[in-house]
């Protein structure tokens, strides 16, 4: 008996042994993978090759940005302002403009100093400033802002040397079960390491950007880590640590990140010298299948994407994509869902062509679609100064580009809200960006110089008829 246990115990300590030499492996770049371990005792199970390798390319972002504190509610009654004075206004007496200050993290990318975090680290701010790992720090502009992807880039200012940028992996390389690492700054108590698998590699419908295409991870991710590093056993960028799901404020195991081929894109587009990500076109509203809707269609599941529409001589229209199709792949990538579709179509290089795989009566086709930026036309931006329901908005024609930059349906034309003055009337009143104006007392607004002219003229009442969300409702205001 002693015998077998003796056995048993050496049979398990040899194989916790070669899984031991299997992680270590992994651990190391792929030209250490040859090396042999002589003995156990020159074994260690540590990540902190890796983590020497990938922590002087993780920064800190601060951001500040001047607001104005109102400590009074009477600050708001325009009675009391006009006697009494504005908040910060000479003979006022509200308080002054204070400092508000946001912490995340960020990942140094290009040697020329070139970083990426997340937009919502650095939204609305007056300064930045960008502390490097050896304690040094940096003041920073934007370079390029993405909002629909929730990341920016910055440039470090006035500055000469390399920096130490980090290698970019790929995240479709990535597989549930995977070991990665997060690196940031969480809570502002210095860069912080921590560990765990990949959850999932395509969590959609998470409702945090535009693009909702994340890798999900189990590895600690609090506040202050926005904008830090998710990297594989390699040391390679996998991804842009953004949100968590938390009912407490802290880590519980569910952290989502940018997966980094979205990141590549947003990369490129600030080397080139854009001020923008320019991104393929469409031309098509799609929508989610059902498993009703699935089952009417012959699929054998509800995967894919419905085409509930084509725009006219765009892209999908010129491929011949039709109302009714369902994408099923791109270039050989399957799709689950139309949030699966919009990252993969995003991500691909403009200028070529990508395939589509689609379902259509029941049978399997093929289509290629040119990679192409949606039309644009002048925008003639307008921010309305006269006193009507719409004072405080700006407002915009918009063309293809602009309707695909707001997630609005392609086929929309007239003039849309891009932007709203916060306390301004129109806010109050409650109208949003993305809202098509249609009509203002019964005449039909085709473009911003016919919603300044009649906003302009007196009005008793204001007859206004909007879209938004695909639904078109009717609102009257008194004059």
């Amino acid at each position: 008996m002693k015998n077998t246990q003796w056995a048993a115990k050496t049979a398990f300590a040899q194989a916790a042994f070669a899984g031991a030499l299997a992680l270590v492996a992994l651990a190391q770049p792929a030209a250490a993978q040859d090396r042999v371990v002589p003995s156990p005792d020159q074994l260690r199970l540590s990540y902190a090759p890796v983590v020497k390798r990938v922590t002087p390319s993780v920064v800190n972002v601060y951001a500040a940005k001047a607001v104005q504190v109102r400590n009074n509610p009477l600050f708001e009654d325009p009675l009391f302002r006009r006697f009494f004075g504005a908040p910060g206004a000479p003979g006022g007496q509200g308080a002054p403009p204070q400092m508000q200050r946001a912490l995340g993290s960020g990942v140094i990318v290009d040697a020329s100093g070139l970083v990426v975090t997340n937009n919502h680290v650095v939204e609305g701010a007056d300064q930045i400033k960008v502390a490097l790992s050896d304690k040094r720090e940096f003041d920073a502009d934007i370079v390029l802002k993405d909002p629909r992807s929730d990341l920016v880039v910055l440039k470090l200012r006035d500055v000469a040397e390399k920096f130490p940028a980090i290698e970019i992996g790929d995240s479709d390389a990535l597989q549930v079960g995977d070991v990665v690492l997060a690196v940031g700054n969480p809570f502002g108590v210095g860069q912080t390491v921590t560990h765990g698998i990949v959850s999932a590699v395509a969590r959609t419908q998470v409702g945090i950007t535009d693009y909702q295409f994340f890798i999900q991870t189990d590895a600690a991710i609090n506040p202050g880590n926005s904008g830090g590093a998710l990297v594989d056993l390699a040391g390679r960028l996998a991804g842009i640590n953004t949100a968590i799901y938390s009912r407490s404020g802290g880590s519980q195991g569910i952290g989502f990140a940018v997966p980094v081929n979205m990141v590549r894109v947003v990369i490129a587009s600030a080397r080139s010298g854009n001020s923008v990500v320019k991104r393929p076109y469409l031309g098509a509203k799609l929508q989610v299948l059902s498993a009703e809707i699935a089952e009417n269609l012959g699929l054998k599941r509800p995967a894919g994407a419905l085409v509930a529409s084509v725009v006219e001589n765009s892209p999908a229209a010129k491929a011949g994509l039709r109302t009714g199709d369902v994408i099923v792949s791109v270039d050989g990538q399957l799709i689950e869902d139309p949030n699966s579709f919009d990252y993969r179509f995003a991500t691909k290089a403009l200028g070529g062509s990508a395939q589509l795989g689609i379902v259509r009566g029941g049978k399997d086709s093929k289509l290629t679609i040119a990679l192409q930026t949606a039309p644009d036309s002048p925008r003639d931006e307008i921010t309305i100064q006269s006193r009507s329901p719409f004072l405080g908005a700006k407002v915009s024609n918009l063309s293809p580009a602009l309707a695909d930059e707001l997630r609005l349906d392609a086929s929309l034309s007239g003039v849309v809200i891009i932007d709203i003055t916060d306390g301004s009337i129109a806010q109050n009143l409650g109208f949003q960006k993305g809202d098509v104006v249609i009509a203002v007392n019964n005449t039909a607004i085709g473009a911003t110089r016919d919603l300044d002219r009649i906003t302009k003229a007196q009005a008793r009442a204001w007859q206004i008829t909007i879209q938004r969300g695909g639904r078109q409702m009717s609102v009257t205001f008194a004059g």
